[in-house]
């Protein structure tokens, strides 16, 4: 059990997030970053679906009303445990009556706090994710609070917890030039665009602007606009879809983004990379690379591989402990 101390603006609880409930006019909502909220999970030995405290601003203080597992994944930084220090990726066993601050990170925007268990909040439509559009999930469906009181689903367990991981953000990097690189599939209405604006959008620098939050993430940059006016219905978008609206600006629709849209579809980005938007903070500049369905599976394999050396490192733990 936890009590918030000091929340910034936008912590809510997340888990993986409806990925039934589109059909329904639902949006996913869900961690913005799954790589570490499974890797924050898979250190307490959680199922990686357990719903964690996404924090997307810092510092962040919570009180331990009781000794519990807990562990911190996503940024690269520090956070203190009274007058103790640790490195984020670690997990820890925290005692009844100890504070634990995690300050602003040297890398990544996102933090993930994990409890033994996961974060004890109702189930809602299959999730505890918080959908702060619908005004549901999580914690009565808002952003959390100073004096707001979390309950771990097992708060201990046997396993030795004084141990650290190599972030995603290290062991999955992928940039160019200090900017973070994104593999697109190109989609439905990309062939609406000359070839020379498909070749301009390929090679600019993009910077993502203050505009952007959970719902997507806006974007500054070249001019993109279809060869002849396009205009679509409604229909259906998932997470990582970009679209081009009138403006010529993309937008790439993310977690709390509505399931259906009616902007030209240009590309999407693959499921592998959405966790690096998570993790890309206001300001910083996004590049595309084309890649083929075959590549994104690759890429896909290589972030379950990340995750399995996570669970290979638990079990070896465990046998020499």
């Amino acid at each position: 059990m936890i009590e918030i101390i000091s929340s910034t603006a936008l912590c809510t609880v997340q888990d993986i997030g409806r990925l039934t409930s589109r059909r329904y006019g639902v949006g996913t909502a869900g961690a913005m970053d799954q790589v570490s909220l499974a890797a924050a999970n898979l250190m307490l030995g959680n199922a990686e679906n357990s719903a964690c405290i996404e924090i997307p601003m810092f510092p962040f203080k919570v009180r331990f009303i009781q000794d519990c597992d807990f562990s911190v994944a996503g940024v690269e930084g520090t956070m203190t445990l009274d007058n103790g220090v640790l490195p984020t990726g670690w997990a820890y066993q925290a005692k009844a009556g100890q504070l634990l601050s995690i300050q602003r990170p040297k890398a990544g925007c996102r933090a993930y706090f994990a409890l033994g268990g996961g974060i004890d909040v109702p189930v809602v439509l299959g999730s505890r994710s918080t959908q702060l559009r619908g005004e549901f999930g999580g914690l009565e469906g808002r952003m959390l609070q100073t004096g707001d009181v979390l309950n771990a689903v097992t708060a201990l367990n046997d396993r030795r917890l004084d141990f650290g991981i190599t972030s995603a953000l290290s062991a999955l990097a992928l940039e160019r030039e200090n900017q973070i690189e994104l593999r697109v599939i190109p989609a439905a209405e990309y062939d609406a665009y000359r070839a020379e604006t498909q070749a301009l959008f390929w090679r600019t620098a993009w910077k993502i602007t203050p505009q952007s939050n959970r719902y997507g993430y806006r974007l500054q940059g070249a001019d993109i606009r279809p060869e002849q006016p396009l205009e679509t219905l409604s229909h259906g978008i998932v997470p990582g879809v970009i679209q081009i609206p009138p403006g010529g600006q993309p937008i790439i629709q993310l977690r709390d983004a509505q399931p259906t849209g009616g902007y030209p579809k240009f590309g999407t980005v693959i499921e592998a990379d959405l966790w690096r938007l998570g993790q890309a903070a206001i300001g910083k500049q996004l590049v595309f690379k084309e890649v083929s369905l075959e590549q994104a599976r690759l890429a896909a394999q290589q972030n379950q591989s990340y995750l399995d050396d996570i669970k290979q490192m638990l079990a070896l733990q465990e046998i020499f402990v």
